[in-house]
């Protein structure tokens, strides 16, 4: 016999469910099992069972994700920061980093006519509306990120593609 549930599902909307049903039938993996725990658990099931239909093993995680769903509707599907440390940059100042590495580099402001990363992360710190404590390693992960190739004399962003393959960092 199940325990009593704390924060039972509630019942979703008719659109909420029509998503959750449409998720439910994706390819998208992490979604996919959230999505039918939450459908199992709108059935009846008790959150072990939920669980176990969704592929997964314990009826706490299913417990959590009903909590969640109860409080920020469809968003609790997302998936969030799975540990680790967490980003100390932001999508905006990603952004921001990508903004200074599509403009084009002066000699007489930047000392260069082409970015390096260590130029990149001085030029970002000295800006008025910079990143005082950015490093070149979070400059090449935003620029890995967004996959930039860097081609003379300045970078350019495009998307990796099947020509890329087999090239190094394609």
């Amino acid at each position: 016999m199940s325990r009593r549930r704390k924060d039972p599902l509630r019942p979703p909307t008719d659109d909420e469910r029509h998503e959750l049903l449409s998720l439910s039938r994706s390819r998208t993996a992490p979604l996919v099992a959230r999505a039918v725990a939450l459908l199992g658990a709108d059935r009846g099931l008790d959150y072990q069972q939920a669980a176990r239909e969704a592929g997964r093993r314990s009826g706490d995680t299913v417990s959590r994700l009903v909590s969640r769903f109860n409080h920020e509707d469809l968003e609790a599907l997302e998936p969030r920061q799975g540990g680790g440390q967490p980003k100390a940059y932001s999508a905006a100042d990603q952004k921001r980093i990508l903004r200074e590495v599509s403009r084009v580099p002066t000699p007489e402001k930047d000392g260069t006519a082409a970015w390096l990363l260590t130029l990149l992360r001085d030029a970002l710190r000295a800006a008025a509306d910079g990143l005082p404590n950015v490093s070149t390693f979070t400059i090449w992960q935003a620029l890995h990120n967004a996959v930039i190739r860097f081609n003379a004399p300045s970078p350019s962003v495009r998307p990796a593609g099947p020509s890329d393959a087999g090239r190094p960092g394609g």
